[in-house]
């Protein structure tokens, strides 16, 4: 699963993306820095891997992680291939939601696309080039769907009722995702044509080191801007995140923080989003060798949840024994936990909750 950074040239997505990944992709004062686009996996901090880690004291932690994909800026004109577009509508497509950068920041030595600073238009910038090229997909398929609905076939037409919707939505600005479409409709016509702005989106504001508190008027008029998408929207000094990384000690940059007043940083409120945003969650095992958090959708039923370690725990998948993650910290060890009778067994049915502790008998 990957989140994809997007936003217009020169807004801060590079040093963003450097900040979560470390991966030191290159970022200018000049627009299309980022040709290809960067791709970094990134640790999702969790303080409950930290809780366990200190109880069960293992050889390794291993954290939980989120893919997060650095793509070329996008100017106007790009849904019709002016600047990158083609390539950029096509890596954004590739990815299952969006960061959208916002600059929220004055700073004449910092060149700005359009000239002036209004993160408002620069988010109507790019949603118009979205909905285009959603717009023209969805033509193209409203094109071959009307035929078929012609002849009387029933689903067709429902389908063709479907992409009406669409179609009036995009030529009134209105994202897919904003629409009034049924989950069943959703999943049957509109989730099949990966269309972009159907993809859920987290509004990522850069502000400078004052605003890293509290926010500015920029973040105040986003949020308001964006109260009809069921969308979040945080903000983070992405300039001062990159000071705090490239800091030597934990020490030091906790330091930093608190001069600050931030409790974490910013990237790690980020990251957690991005993680939500895609719809996942985190079960853990917990053992001598190695406590690990491992990644699932949300939803997943204990099957699923093992053959995210192999597949043949899937396959031979026998039941799951499971601790809930409050009741392994209230009783300090997985033999507390048993001696309490805490510990559940599950079957295949067995729908996983976010922090479950487990362990899998399986037989292939």
């Amino acid at each position: 699963m990957k989140a994809g950074i997007v936003g217009l040239p020169n807004v801060g997505k590079s040093t963003l993306f450097n900040c979560l990944s470390n991966a030191k992709a290159q970022s200018a004062n000049f627009p299309f820095c980022t040709i290809e686009p960067n791709i970094g996996v990134v640790s999702v901090p969790d303080a409950r891997l930290e809780q366990l880690e200190g109880l069960v004291k293992p050889e390794r932690v291993v954290p939980a992680t989120v893919e997060i994909v650095d793509i070329a800026g996008l100017v106007k004109g790009a849904s019709k291939g002016e600047g990158l577009g083609n390539q950029f509508l096509g890596n954004i497509r590739e990815t299952d939601a969006i960061l959208h950068v916002l600059r929220c920041f004055d700073n004449e030595n910092i060149v700005h696309v359009d000239g002036s600073i209004n993160p408002i238009r620069d988010k109507e910038t790019i949603d118009m080039e979205l909905q285009l090229k959603d717009l023209e997909s969805v033509e193209k398929k409203l094109d071959k769907v009307k035929r078929a609905a012609k002849t009387g076939n029933k689903e067709a037409q429902k389908e063709e009722a479907v992409l009406n919707i669409i179609k009036a939505g995009l030529e009134t600005g209105t994202s897919v995702r904003a629409l009034s479409i049924s989950d069943d409709d959703r999943k049957e016509f509109v989730k099949p044509l990966q269309l972009i702005t159907d993809k859920p989106v987290m509004y990522v504001c850069n502000v400078d080191e004052d605003a890293a508190v509290n926010g500015n008027k920029y973040v105040e008029n986003v949020k308001a801007a964006v109260a009809n998408e069921n969308a979040e929207v945080i903000f983070l000094a992405v300039g001062t995140e990159a000071d705090i990384t490239e800091l030597e000690t934990f020490e030091e940059r906790q330091m930093f923080l608190e001069d600050l007043g931030l409790s974490e940083p910013g990237s790690a409120k980020l990251i957690r989003g991005a993680y939500k945003l895609l719809d996942l969650e985190t079960y853990f095992t917990a053992g001598e060798k190695e406590v690990r958090a491992w990644t699932i959708p949300v939803g997943a039923t204990a099957p699923q949840a093992a053959g995210v370690i192999h597949t043949d725990f899937e396959k031979g998948f026998i039941r799951a024994e499971v601790i809930a993650y409050n009741d392994y910290v209230n009783y300090g060890s997985e033999a507390k936990v048993k001696e309490a009778g805490k510990m559940r067994v599950e079957g295949k049915e067995y729908v996983v909750k976010d922090g479950d502790v487990m362990h899998f008998r399986f037989n292939v």
